[in-house]
C-alpha cells in the first residue's frame, strides 16, 4: 500500500489508516480477525477515540507487539482541561499504552466548539501539557459538518496544529460552498506542512427516514467499484491518509481499494464527483440530494 510523509510529522504513513470505530462494536474474536487483516494489508497508522464502542478494549490486547510499529492518532471531545486530562488517563489504561503519537482535539466543528477548547482553561491546554510531558508529540484537531473546514482553517490561526481532520468525499464536493472551504484548508494545511487525515471517504448520502444497515452514521457506497471511485477521488487530492469506515464488514473493500489506488486524471475527477447520486441528503456533511 503507498505510503505517504504525514506533513511535519514526518510519518510514513499508508494511505489507508486504521478507523478503530469498525471494532468497536463487535466481540474480541471478530475484531481481531479485521486487526488482523489491518496489519496483512501493511497499514501503519491506527485513529481511535474513547467514544468508539469497545475500540479501546479490543485494540488493546494489540498493543504489547505493535506499539512500536504503528502511530498511534488518538482524541478527546472534551471540551475543558480538566475534562480532557480525564479523558487521557482513562485512554492510557484501555489501551495499555504510555503515550500516543499524536493526540488531537476532537469532532470542533464550529465556531462556538473552537472558542471552548481554546479559551484559557480549554482542552488545547491538555495537549499541550501532554507535550510538554512526552505524552504526545504531535498535536492535531479534527472536525465533522458543514462548517468544519472553516472552524478548522480558523483554528490554525490560534494554533499552530500539526495535523488537521476532516470529512472529504465525491458526493460533498457537490456543494460549492464546502468545496471552495475545503480545497482552501487543503492549499493552508499543505502551505504549511501540516499532515491532513480526511474522514467519510465512501459517503454517498444520508439515512433519511430509512433503516441503518451499516454502522455508519452515514450512509457508505457499499460496491467495489463505486468504493474506489470514492476512495481514489480522494486520495487523487493533496491528502495524506484517509481512515478506513466504521461498517467493519466493508473493511476488506477499502484496504482492497487502497492496495490499488490509481491516482484519477482531472476529468476523471470531474466524473467521480457528477457520478454522485445520494438516495437521501447529509446536511451534516453538506450533501445534497441527488
Amino acid at each position: 500500500m503507498q505510503k505517504r510523509t504525514l506533513g511535519r510529522t514526518g510519518h510514513q504513513s499508508t494511505v489507508a489508516t486504521f478507523g478503530a470505530f469498525s471494532v468497536g462494536y463487535v466481540d474480541q474474536d471478530e475484531a481481531d480477525r479485521a486487526i488482523q487483516l489491518i496489519l496483512d494489508h501493511g497499514v501503519n497508522h491506527i485513529d481511535i477515540a474513547p467514544s468508539y464502542g469497545h475500540a479501546m478494549e479490543r485494540v488493546a490486547p494489540w498493543m504489547p507487539d505493535i506499539r512500536d510499529d504503528v502511530f498511534l492518532g488518538a482524541k478527546t471531545t472534551g471540551r475543558t482541561r480538566d475534562d480532557a486530562w480525564r479523558d487521557v488517563e482513562q485512554m492510557m489504561k484501555r489501551l495499555n499504552v504510555e503515550n500516543f503519537d499524536l493526540f488531537q482535539l476532537h469532532s470542533v466543528g464550529t465556531i462556538s466548539e473552537l472558542d471552548k477548547t481554546t479559551a484559557p482553561g480549554g482542552a488545547l491546554e491538555t495537549l499541550i501539557e501532554m507535550r510538554e510531558q512526552g505524552l504526545t508529540k504531535w498535536l492535531g484537531i479534527t472536525g465533522h459538518g458543514p462548517q468544519v473546514p472553516s472552524t478548522i482553517l480558523e483554528s490554525l490561526k490560534r494554533f499552530d496544529f500539526d495535523t488537521v481532520m476532516f470529512p472529504l468525499n465525491p458526493a460533498s464536493m457537490r456543494d460549492a460552498n464546502y468545496r471552495r472551504d475545503a480545497e482552501a484548508l487543503l492549499a493552508e494545511a499543505n502551505a504549511r506542512d501540516i499532515g491532513i487525515q480526511t474522514i467519510k471517504m465512501i459517503t454517498r448520502g444520508g439515512w433519511g427516514e430509512n433503516s441503518k444497515d451499516c454502522h455508519t452514521w452515514y450512509d457508505p457506497h457499499r460496491e467495489q467499484e463505486a468504493i474506489d471511485q470514492s476512495l481514489w477521488w480522494v486520495l487523487s487530492q493533496p491528502v495524506h491518509t484517509a481512515p478506513t469506515c466504521g461498517e467493519i464488514s466493508l473493511l476488506p473493500k477499502v484496504l482492497n481499494a487502497a492496495e490499488r489506488f490509481v491516482p484519477l486524471t482531472p476529468d476523471e475527477q470531474v466524473a467521480a464527483i457528477a457520478a454522485q447520486r445520494p438516495p437521501q441528503p447529509l446536511p451534516a456533511l453538506a450533501i445534497p440530494k441527488g
